[in-house]
């Protein structure tokens, strides 16, 4: 399993080991002592998993204190544009964000620290996405930003994308007072 650290401190991407025959394939896709090995202590209470057809974007989300959730995330059929978005204050990196593709094929996993928004796009039809968390969710403490923000200017690669009307009223960046 190789950890490949990203421009935004603690965002990482991981590659792990993939064995593959004439069977199928075997990884593994969480290990508690190698993630400990690069300082990640993790705790994982909370899976969850979302299928989505091709165009439907997902986010900017995050949870607020005490229930800010860090994420690991990979996809285990299909494609996203996974995004990450730095809403940590007093960060170098507050606002900047970093995408990744991750697929059923590549097998890349994200992960996500507390302190970010997150948000992906499905690429393919029938795209199973999932995620562990080290918090439960809770409702009081969930946030968004909001997706087309002009000042992130992320480039989703997608014109007209399938959104929530929850995620289509969410707040601009500049308005946004972060709780971390």
């Amino acid at each position: 399993m190789e950890m490949i650290k990203t421009p935004l401190e603690g965002l990482l991407i991981i590659k792990p080991d993939v064995f593959e025959d004439e069977r199928g394939y075997f990884y593994e896709s969480f290990n508690y002592e190698k993630f400990l090995q690069v300082g990640l202590d993790l705790k994982f209470v909370q899976d969850n998993e979302s299928k989505s057809k091709k165009g439907v974007l997902r986010g900017l989300h995050f949870q607020a204190p005490p229930f800010a959730q860090g994420k690991l995330v990979r996809v285990m059929r299909g494609s996203v544009l996974d995004v990450a978005v730095d809403i940590r204050k007093n960060s170098q990196t507050s606002g900047k964000w970093e995408s990744i593709v991750l697929s059923g094929t590549n097998k890349l996993m994200y992960w996500i620290p507390e302190g970010f928004a997150h948000g992906f796009v499905t690429l393919e039809d029938n795209t199973v996405f999932f995620y562990k968390c080290t918090k439960i969710y809770n409702k009081t403490s969930e946030g968004s930003i909001l997706w087309c923000d002009e000042d992130l200017k992320i480039d989703w690669g997608i014109k007209d994308p399938v959104i929530s009307d929850k995620d289509k009223v969410s707040q601009r960046f500049k308005n946004f007072i972060s709780p971390f």
